[in-house]
């Protein structure tokens, strides 16, 4: 007798888009998991994780180094910097005494590694020698950084407080704050378009992003884009035209079309939705789904989720060396 097992239409659909993907895809997946300590490092061909490798307390963010050498996930509560190999997930090293760094980001002229204390209400800029940090200026801020934009002629620091609801911005060059305004409730990520000209900020206290006009130095607020409630974090969808952002309470990804600052397209996220990484391919959004301790995977194409990887507790970044432009 032969016997027939239904797999659904959904299921075979999923295998061959995660396993088209994996295809082009040689690099490993990193989940930091900020309640744990720990990187989960994630196989992108069978999509499980390989690894859970030691950091230091709450890595909430990570960025890679500017020769593409290193991955630096920033333990904000143990004030440490790790290095790890982007390609074989091996710890290269830990740099201590870098307070509270919550966020991270270097300049696009290399010159400059900006850090965000959240729990400290300061901003450090350190001057970068191709391998170490040297802090140049501590500035304090407002209430409580979150995220930081840095534009592309590495002149200004764009900075969220997440607690006194404002936006900051500071002089690269003489590393003194020059802009202070206020904007929505519990602004987080902030991202700024390819042309330099606007400002996108996410309000998680709110339901959407509010966009700003930077092109004369001074901020102008332009619009409010209504999106989902606990609008917090972006990431270009790659093409120079959209721009992804995760609503945490409602369960939602928006895609902005940002030639016009409207929502075109919306994709499920369940589970309190964080951080996102883009295949290169531009077919697949990876999502920390911070409330369930999964990496949620979904199929752009058909806006469905495709599957969840287990990782550790309260995951936040993730990222891949294999990602999609970031414009």
């Amino acid at each position: 007798m032969i016997y027939f097992r239904f797999v659904s239409f959904g299921a075979i659909l999923a295998f061959f888009v995660l396993t088209g993907w994996a295809q082009a895809q040689n690099n490993p997946v990193f989940v930091l998991n900020s309640l744990d300590g720990t990187v989960s490092v994630i196989d992108p061909v069978s999509w499980t994780e390989t690894e859970r490798i030691p950091t230091g307390k709450e890595p909430h963010h990570l960025y890679l180094t500017p020769d593409e050498k290193s991955v630096i996930v920033a333990n904000a509560l143990s004030d440490s910097l790790t290095f790890i190999d982007p390609r074989t997930a091996k710890v290269q090293r830990t740099v201590l005494d870098i307070l509270d760094p919550y966020h991270l980001r270097f300049s696009p002229d290399m010159k400059w590694f900006v850090t965000a204390a959240n729990r400290l209400d300061h901003i450090d800029i350190y001057r970068w020698d191709g391998q170490n940090a040297t802090l140049a200026k501590r500035i304090a801020t407002g209430k409580t950084p979150s995220h930081l934009w840095i534009d592309a002629k590495s002149t200004t620091v764009w900075a969220t407080m997440q607690d006194s609801n404002e936006l900051v911005g500071i002089d690269l060059i003489s590393q003194t704050l020059t802009s202070r305004i206020r904007v929505g409730a519990m602004p987080a990520d902030v991202f700024g378009t390819p042309d330099g000209n606007h400002l996108l900020i996410g309000l998680t206290g709110s339901d959407g992003v509010e966009v700003y006009d930077i092109s004369s130095g001074s901020p102008k607020f332009v619009k409010k884009i209504k999106t989902d409630k606990g609008a917090h974090a972006f990431r270009a969808l790659g093409d120079r035209k959209h721009v992804l952002v995760s609503n945490r309470v409602a369960n939602t990804i928006s895609q902005i079309d940002y030639t016009n600052f409207e929502v075109v397209a919306k994709f499920p996220a369940p589970s309190g939705p964080d951080c996102m990484e883009v295949s290169a391919d531009g077919k697949l959004i990876m999502v920390t789904s911070r409330w369930a301790k999964k990496l949620t995977l979904i199929d752009i194409a058909r806006k469905s989720v495709v599957r969840q990887v287990n990782v550790g507790k309260s995951p936040h970044g993730v990222w891949t060396l294999d990602h999609a432009p970031r414009q």
